[in-house]
């Protein structure tokens, strides 16, 4: 089960992706987690350099859409000043959400990207529908959630100890 938690690629923020390389390769939509991933969990609004990620985004000709377990007044005040849609309490890591977005994309699992900071969300839930999954490293831990950090990054911590164990998860820097 753990192996369901593994990521196809692990870099340290969005910015490190290769988008034309994923682009090159076939995939066309993405479907981005917003808290702790595009930016801190307390951050209402996008940085200069997040709203230039977006443009290049869809300049190469991708599709892009958050899809977040937190509450509608949260994503859409992020996402509605940038015209990018939405999932709001997405209650990831199911698949409805994730289907949703590749409806709306009208896109299938093979030409989409799930990009998170969670392995029990984000990768298990993109990993689960054989989405592209790109782990990036949580940008402010410390203002996650209670459920996030007392329950999730513990669980991350117990799979991370097999997956190592097991030689499934190597110990170098994701890619920067």
């Amino acid at each position: 089960m753990f192996e369901m938690l593994i990521p196809k690629l692990r870099v340290n923020t969005v910015f490190d992706i290769d988008l034309e390389e994923l682009y090159e390769q076939g995939y066309r939509g993405i479907i981005t987690d917003l808290d702790n991933t595009l930016v801190g969990a307390k951050a209402p609004l996008a940085t200069p350099e997040l709203v230039d990620w977006f443009k290049k985004v869809k300049e190469l000709g991708f599709q892009l859409i958050i899809v977040s377990n937190n509450q509608l007044e949260r994503v859409s005040k992020f996402a509605t000043p940038l015209d990018i849609q939405y999932v709001h309490e997405a209650r990831k890591p199911s698949n409805a959400p994730f289907r949703k977005a590749m409806k709306m994309m009208e896109l299938t699992a093979d030409k989409t990207i799930v990009v998170g900071d969670q392995m029990l969300t984000d990768v298990y839930g993109g990993n689960r529908l054989g989405l592209y999954t790109v782990l990036v490293m949580p940008i402010a831990i410390n203002d996650e959630g209670w459920f996030t950090r007392m329950v999730n990054r513990r669980v991350e911590r117990i799979a991370l100890t097999r997956l190592r164990k097991k030689g499934l998860w190597l110990e170098e820097e994701p890619k920067s």
